[in-house]
Formats: structure tokens, sequence, C-alpha cells
């Protein structure tokens, strides 16, 4: 997309762009002609990135580093800004996580992945507002999840990060009201995707890992990211199930309390015996010489629609529909009086 007033097209700043979500969001900008910035830690998946970018019609550069190292995220926006002009969006996806029980997850695990998850989010929105703020326009979008509201088992230092940015994202928002700020905070919230963090996650479970179904394709999430990048949306909830969960835990926290306790361990799990020698990106990434992409090993159960992400992206369709029903209502109780009349 070129950039409203300018001949130039957007610069994009993303995050865990080597796999999963953020690949996928990587190439829905580079479909539309985006200078993308690619910051992750796998170089194999970094390149790989960059061709998708490419090909499909974008610029893109790469910056190889941790997202828990403040200084990642100062490179990345010196040398996209160097490379491109003013970066325009900044999305923060990139996390790690442990699939285990509370108690069999160590101190440098916890703290490892609380450092990249969350603090690396907060790192990249203070690069990229040292940036947008002193011209007063930008957009960071923060990947979230239906777990920074609703935490489950066997995933407790995830849910934990990710409510941290839910939380977080929250007070900066008011922060910048306050400073009558116009860079803009969204916060798409995902359900779960069919992404590799479940073969390289580092997995202490008896069974192989696998994402609660339903199960949500990435490219979907990523065109949901996109539109979320482009409207004035505070948060986008992505998939009936986030949905519901979100809902759910609002009005009926004890309920998902007792649910999850019974089902989420055996949700999560696969039959198939865990690989004690599976490699896991926790303390390095796995994807320095193969590409994995942005699938996991579940396509055949994945969806590539939403409901919901479809109401949202098209508001004026669904308000005349809800007028419609109204009116037909309401013509239809009009009449019935009428008639008794």
């Amino acid at each position: 997309m070129v950039r409203q007033g300018t001949d130039r097209q957007e610069v994009v700043v993303i995050t865990g762009a080597s796999g999963g979500v953020g690949r996928a969001t990587a190439q829905a900008f580079g479909r539309r002609g985006a200078n993308v910035c690619l910051v992750a830690r796998g170089e194999a998946g970094l390149e790989g990135a960059r061709a998708d970018v490419e090909r499909l019609g974008g610029r893109a550069i790469i910056v190889a580093g941790d997202t828990s190292d403040p200084q990642t995220h100062e490179r990345a926006a010196r040398e996209a800004e160097e490379t491109f002009g003013p970066i325009d969006i900044w999305i923060n996806v990139a996390f790690t996580t442990v699939f285990s029980p509370f108690l069999e997850i160590t101190p440098e695990e916890y703290a490892r992945v609380t450092n990249v998850t969350y603090h690396g989010y907060v790192y990249g929105t203070q690069a990229a507002l040292r940036r947008m703020m002193p011209r007063d326009r930008g957009v960071i979008v923060q990947v979230g999840s239906a777990l920074a509201y609703r935490g489950i088992p066997l995933q407790t230092a995830y849910c934990g990060a990710k409510h941290a940015i839910q939380g977080f994202t929250e007070a900066l928002r008011a922060e910048l009201i306050h400073n009558h700020c116009h860079v803009r905070l969204t916060m798409p919230q995902l359900p779960a995707v069919n992404t590799p963090q479940f073969t390289w996650g580092r997995n202490k479970l008896p069974r192989k890992a696998q994402p609660v179904p339903p199960i949500y394709q990435p490219e979907l999430i990523a065109e949901a990211i996109y539109w979320a990048a482009h409207h004035r949306k505070r948060q986008l909830y992505i998939g009936g199930s986030t949905l519901a969960v979100i809902m759910g835990n609002k009005f009926f926290p004890g309920l998902g309390d007792w649910y999850l306790g019974r089902t989420a361990y055996d949700s999560q799990m696969r039959e198939q015996p865990r690989d004690p020698n599976q490699p896991n990106n926790l303390f390095a990434p796995v994807d320095t010489t193969e590409d994995y992409g942005a699938h996991g090993a579940f396509d055949d159960r994945s969806i590539d629609r939403s409901y919901e992400v479809w109401a949202a992206e098209h508001k004026g369709i669904v308000a005349g529909a809800l007028a419609g029903i109204g009116g037909l209502a309401v013509g239809g109780l009009l009449l019935a009086s009428r008639r008794q009349d």
C-alpha cells in the first residue's frame, strides 16, 4: 500500500518474521508492495521470508537478532529507516513458550519465555514510539491471543506473558491519549493457529503438543493483522473460539476453570509420544539451516475463514442487515397490531 499523501510504499517492521504468523504477515504486506524489515533469530527462516516478500512484489531487509535484547529492536528500527524511510507500522509477533506443568518449568525457562514474549513487545514498542511520536503518526500492532484473557493449563509462562502484554498495551494507550498523540495501538486477539510453534516449542509433556481446536490457518490471521493495521480498531477478535473464550471468561470464569481443568490437558496433546531429541527454540533458533515456513503440522484440520473478522471488515453490510431485520420485525409487530384492531 502506498503511504497516503506520498509516493512511497509503506515501511513495516515485523518481529518474529521467520516463521508462523510473523512469516504469513510478512507475505501479506509483501503482496501489497510494502517495504518490510524482517526481525528474528533464524537465518534460514529470515532468508525464506525475504524471498517471499520480494517474490510477492515488496522489498525486504533482514535483521538477525534476539528480540529479548532491546538493541535488536533499535538496530531494526535504525536499519529500516535508513533503508526505506520513516516506519509506518511496527508489528510485534515474536514469542517463545514451554509446554509443561508449572512445577516442571525451571526459573531460567520461565524468565526466557517472559523476556522474549513480553519484554520483547515492550522493547519493540519503545523503539517504534521513539520514532513515531515526534512525527505524531504510526501504528503499532501487538499480536495478542485469547490466552491474554483466559489462561490455560500447561502454558502458564506463555499465558502470563500474554496477560502482561494486554495490561501494558492498555496502560500505554491511556498515556498516548493523555499526550494527545496520534500514534495508534491495535491488538488482534488470536485463536489457535497452525504454526511451527507446536513443532519447535520446548515440550515437557508426555506426548507431542498441539493447538486446542478449532485451529486456524496463518494466512487468515495475517490478513486480519493487515486489516487491523489500516483501520481504527482497538482490538480485533479473530475466530469464533476467541470470542467465545473471552466472553465466556468475562461472565463465567469459574466455569472456565473447571472446564479447562477437565479437558485442556488432553486437548493440547496428540496421540504420538514426544520425541525427547526434538530441537526447540527456547534459547536458540532451530531455523538456522532449515526454513520451517508459516505452517505447522495441522493443515488437514485447519480453518481458513473467520466470520468475526468478516463482520469487523464489513460493518456497513452488517449494520444494514441488522437494521433491515429490525425494520421487518417492527413492521411485523405493527401489522399484527392493526389486525388485532
